[in-house]
Formats: C-alpha cells, sequence, structure tokens
C-alpha cells in the first residue's frame, strides 16, 4: 500500500471529479496494509502481509447511477474508470430512492490511528505466536490462533466539495488451547486500535487455564439457569439486536422495534432500566472514521436506548427524508454501558448458574422477536455458591436479546470487539437464560 499524504488524495479526487461530465461524482479511496500470522498444533502455519488501494468513483445522471473502481493513479486510468462509470449509468435503470450528494461539510477527526500499532512487523507478530505456543507447550496442550493487524487510510469526496481523510489502525487476535486429548478447550479474543493496551500472554494464558479447567465436563439438564455471560457471548448475541436499530424496518413491521397497527416503538420503554446504549465515532476504546462512506455524512453521538426506553432509531438518506427526519450519517459502532464488577465478582454472587465462555454457530429464528438459536464452547461452567464448581457439556440455547436485557441481574466490565463495525460489550449475569438440548463439542 502506498500511503497517500492528505494533499496527495485532495489532488487525486479533485482530477477525478474534474474528468466527470455527469451530474454529480463521488470518489472513494482506501487503503490497506494487513499483515497476519497463523498457528496451529503449535506451529505456525502461514504469515503473510496483503497490501492494496482502490479508488472507487459514483456518478448520476438524474436518477441514473453508475459506479467503477480501479487501482491505479495516473491520469488515463482515473479518466477511464470515470468514463465507464458515466457509461454504466446512462445504461442504469432510473433508482426510485435516489438521493443526492451530500453538501459540503467539516469531519472531526477521531482518534483511530497509533503509530506503534502502525509500526509493527514480522517480528512482532512471529512474538506474539511464539508466547502462546510457549505457555501452551509449557503446560501440554496444544494451540492454534490468528494475529491480524491493519494500517489503512479512507478518503471521500464529491462534487458538492466534500472531503474527509482519516488514518487508522487496528489489530485482532484469537487463540483456542486444548488438551491433547481434545476433552477440554479454551479460547480468547482481543481488539484494540492500540497495540500498547494489547498483551498476547495475557490473553494466551486466558485460553489455556479455561482449557485446563474444562475437562471431564458433566452433563446437565438442559432448561433455564442464571447465567454469567463473559463480554465476547454477550456480544455475539448482542450483535443481532445492535443491528436492528433500523427506522425504516421498524416503519415497516419487519423489526422487534415494530409497532402493533403500525409506526416502531421510539419512546417506549423495552428493556431493564441497566441498559444504556448508545454510539460515539469518538469513544476512546472503539474510535470509528467521523463519516458514514455511503451517505458522506457526518456521524455524531447518539443515544439508542436510555435507562431501558428506546431514544433514537437509524435513518437511511431516502428514509429520513421520506418521514421528515434530519438526515446523519450511520454509526460505526455500538457502545453498551457495563457495571465495575469483574467476571470473577459476578461469579462470587451466584448462587447456583452456569458460566459461558463462548456463543458461537448463532442464527436468526423470528427477526420480528430477535429469536436466535446458538451454542456455547470453549469452557462453559458450573457455579455453585459463588465459585465455579465443575466444567458442564454445551448446550445450545435459543434465546432473544430482548429477553435477556429484560432479565438482567447485574453488568459487569466491559470489552471491545470488532475491526470494521465495533461494539464495547459488558460481561452480564442473567436469570432464565434458556438452554433447550446438549451438545458433545467442546
Amino acid at each position: 500500500m502506498k500511503k497517500m499524504t492528505q494533499e496527495e488524495a485532495k489532488r487525486i479526487c479533485d482530477r477525478v471529479i474534474g474528468f466527470s461530465k455527469a451530474d454529480e461524482c463521488r470518489v472513494v479511496i482506501q487503503g490497506s496494509r494487513a499483515g497476519n500470522i497463523r498457528y496451529a498444533q503449535n506451529s505456525v502455519s502461514t504469515a503473510g502481509l496483503n497490501q492494496d488501494t482502490q479508488l472507487s468513483v459514483s456518478v448520476a445522471f438524474g436518477k441514473r447511477q453508475g459506479t467503477a473502481t480501479i487501482n491505479e493513479f495516473d491520469d488515463k486510468s482515473l479518466e477511464k474508470a470515470v468514463r465507464r462509470a458515466e457509461d454504466i449509468a446512462r445504461l442504469a435503470p432510473e433508482n426510485p430512492e435516489f438521493m443526492p450528494a451530500a453538501s459540503k461539510q467539516e469531519f472531526k477527526a477521531t482518534p483511530t490511528y497509533f503509530e506503534k500499532t502502525a509500526a509493527i512487523d514480522p517480528e512482532y507478530r512471529a512474538e506474539v505466536a511464539a508466547q502462546s505456543i510457549s505457555l501452551a507447550k509449557k503446560n501440554k496442550l496444544v494451540s492454534a490462533g490468528f494475529f491480524l493487524d491493519t494500517l489503512g487510510f479512507e478518503v471521500i469526496a464529491n462534487s458538492n466539495g466534500v472531503f474527509g481523510f482519516q488514518e487508522s489502525t487496528n489489530l485482532s487476535f484469537s487463540c483456542t488451547a486444548r488438551t491433547e486429548d481434545g476433552r477440554g478447550s479454551g479460547w480468547v479474543t482481543r481488539s484494540a486500535n492500540d497495540v500498547s493496551k494489547f498483551d498476547p500472554r495475557e490473553a494466551s494464558e486466558i485460553a489455556i487455564e479455561k482449557a485446563m479447567r474444562s475437562v471431564d465436563a458433566k452433563a446437565l439438564e438442559p432448561g433455564r439457569y442464571t447465567v454469567v455471560l463473559e463480554p465476547a457471548a454477550s456480544s455475539d448475541i448482542l450483535n443481532f439486536m445492535f443491528n436492528a436499530f433500523d427506522a425504516r424496518q421498524a416503519d415497516e413491521g419487519r423489526s422487534f422495534l415494530s409497532k402493533k397497527g403500525g409506526g416502531n416503538r421510539l419512546g417506549e420503554k423495552m428493556f431493564d432500566e441497566q441498559v444504556n446504549i448508545w454510539t460515539d465515532p469518538w469513544n476512546a476504546d472503539a474510535p470509528v472514521s467521523p463519516w458514514d462512506s455511503g451517505s458522506m455524512l457526518a456521524r455524531e453521538p447518539m443515544s439508542m436506548v436510555k435507562n431501558g426506553k428506546i431514544e433514537s432509531l437509524q435513518y437511511s438518506n431516502f428514509w429520513a427524508k421520506k418521514q421528515g427526519v434530519a438526515p446523519r450519517g450511520r454509526a460505526g459502532n455500538t457502545i453498551m454501558s457495563g457495571g465495575t464488577k469483574s467476571t470473577e465478582e459476578l461469579i462470587a454472587s451466584t448462587k447456583k448458574g452456569i458460566l459461558v465462555t463462548r456463543t458461537w454457530y448463532i442464527r436468526s429464528v423470528d427477526p420480528q422477536s430477535l429469536l436466535v438459536t446458538g451454542l456455547t464452547r470453549d469452557g462453559t461452567f458450573y457455579i455453585e455458591n459463588g465459585k465455579v464448581k465443575h466444567p458442564v457439556k454445551n448446550f445450545r440455547f435459543n434465546e432473544s436479546p430482548v429477553t435477556m436485557l429484560n432479565n438482567i441481574d447485574d453488568l459487569g466490565k466491559t470489552q471491545v470487539f470488532g475491526d470494521g463495525r465495533k461494539s464495547v460489550v459488558p460481561a452480564m449475569k442473567l436469570r432464565d437464560f434458556n438452554f433447550t438440548s446438549l451438545s458433545d463439542a467442546v
């Protein structure tokens, strides 16, 4: 990836827009350098570096639109891409939901770039894998994991004078540790913009500890249990709800936020009063770009749920105009408030229950109630009198995040998840979580 400066990016965007003969022109440039290392069976299997920079140009003649993408940046190639987009637009049918390009606006930079993360090199990646593998070998376990670091930039511009330039860094890590006989399994995941917040040894030790404790799991009868969900287990379920705050789906009767008889449930109390959810591109733990690249509108902090009440919904440009609502950029992160307690403290306050490390293979059952089904894995334990007593066989569950957020006993500390769209989710202690059957997988 050729790392463009803001000045270079502006010159390229101006050239592209200058070549266009359409009614309007929009340009997006995205560049990335992604380094990775993968290991399995306590041995590195692959490592690599992928780099690419692409420019997408979209034009419109009236309501007819066309888009072309290219990864060459000389004038001849840029003009060729513009002409291709214009040819497509002339042939395309009119889009009945077409919305004009955004007007000129200012974007306040968000803290998405960290020099130390950008400086990650093959030696650092190898050290991440080496630490994890050596800890697994020391404990006679088998480890597998994946570490990915990215450095990137995004540029947006249009013929109305919009221009934005943003650099970003990110890393993600996951590790699975298993006993040599395959009877015990543990897992961990981490995500951060700033590498100084990441400790590969600490993360791997968690997966290793869970693998060693999960051997000889006992079967419990399926049913409704108090559960302590670690943040990763909470996140995969709650994301089904976080992604469903769409006003159009609600207004058209296709959502858990649809009101019987028509309309949406904006302003209604739907969750426990402990539930507060919002979006904020400047959040220090989960920063995202200050614009929505689809609409080229600025993002802004926005409360989604306050004390259990639905405070706002997400609107596309088209639906905002149709409903007479001011348009704004769609969210890039979702943040749920938690508490000050550690997962261990949530366990200590539990008389009888189940500790869940991870949920996976989650599928939607009913979009209008947000009912989902999935499985636990990589460390599921029985809690009695405030202590983890023994591992238990994994369960299948049928549950809705709406129900979950009405059955909160307590909330713990939060954790960050995601590479692109980010979420911040707490550990949760919940009543009456519905386990429907057993799974023999570890």
